[in-house]
């Protein structure tokens, strides 16, 4: 298996997140990708993104599942859309932060929250089979992700949520980080994830939405690192540190300005690599 580690021989930072570096991370070597976006991130008569236009360009759709956006209706009508096009659904589990769009740090007990991420799971899922289809993944989002890249505790107990529901269904997670360490170790499938559209530490996590590199909105740009991650296995950070990072799928975000653009171009761009796009599980 591939690890994380600088390719243009600088060392990372020592610390939390660089103990992640040296972690297992699956890799197709297929010759293929996924493409994923979080959508129905909307809540009742307001709208996040565009929905309809990126289930036709991704062939994974990470749906909200109601704890940091999401209402039934939007539940269903993503997962009717996404049924009918073939995408594959997961369940985008989050902390109990609706108010915050979960990008706020909820300090609960691992076994609290993995009673709450089973209730999202099983409610998008309830939701995706009447729709014709059903969870085929599982992705924290927000302030989970994150601090799954680090947090033993809370890393676990997304795991300890999907052994308890299905241990069929796979973890989509940061490369190296506590959260797919933990999903190897129960026996799941571990499925490392890139972002080209969001900005990397040189340690290899997300720069923080605080800072100004945070975003990548460039089409073009967007649409360039991601066919270095598809093709090369490699992400440049802000600090011109190219990382090795092999993924099996790339996200955009559907709430970033421009997602539809970025999405399409992205698209067109890993394509014309000649690379195929495919989900990883569905």
């Amino acid at each position: 298996m591939s690890t994380r580690r600088p390719v243009d021989g600088r060392r990372s930072p020592r610390g939390a997140a660089a103990r992640c570096e040296t972690a297992p991370v699956t890799t197709s070597g297929r010759g293929r990708i996924g493409l994923n976006a979080d959508l129905g991130e909307g809540f009742g008569v307001w709208r996040l993104g565009d929905d309809e236009a990126l289930v036709d360009l991704v062939t994974s759709a990470n749906v909200a599942c109601g704890f940091l956006a999401g209402d039934p209706s939007t539940m269903r009508r993503v997962c009717a859309r996404a049924a009918a096009r073939g995408v594959a659904v997961g369940a985008q589990v989050s902390y109990r932060d609706l108010a915050g769009f979960g990008r706020r740090f909820v300090d609960v007990e691992p076994a609290e929250l993995t009673d709450d991420l089973l209730y999202q799971l099983a409610a998008l899922d309830g939701i995706a089979r009447v729709a014709g289809t059903r969870v085929s993944y599982v992705k924290p989002h927000g302030a989970l992700y994150n601090a799954a890249v680090t947090h033993v505790g809370h890393a676990r107990a997304v795991v300890d949520a999907v052994v308890a529901y299905d241990r069929r269904l796979p973890v989509l997670g940061l490369p190296g980080s506590e959260l797919l360490r933990a999903a190897e170790s129960a026996g799941l499938r571990a499925v490392a994830e890139g972002f080209a559209d969001r900005g990397y530490t040189g340690d290899g996590t997300l720069v923080s939405r605080r800072e100004p590199a945070a975003l990548v909105e460039d089409p073009a740009e967007v649409a360039r690192r991601a066919v270095l991650m598809a093709t090369d296995g490699v992400v440049v950070a802000v600090d011109g540190t190219r990382l090795r990072m092999p993924v099996e799928s790339v996200c955009v975000h559907g709430d970033t300005p421009g997602a539809v653009a970025s999405a399409r171009a992205v698209r067109a761009a890993i394509e014309a690599a000649g690379v195929a796009l495919a989900p990883f599980a569905g």
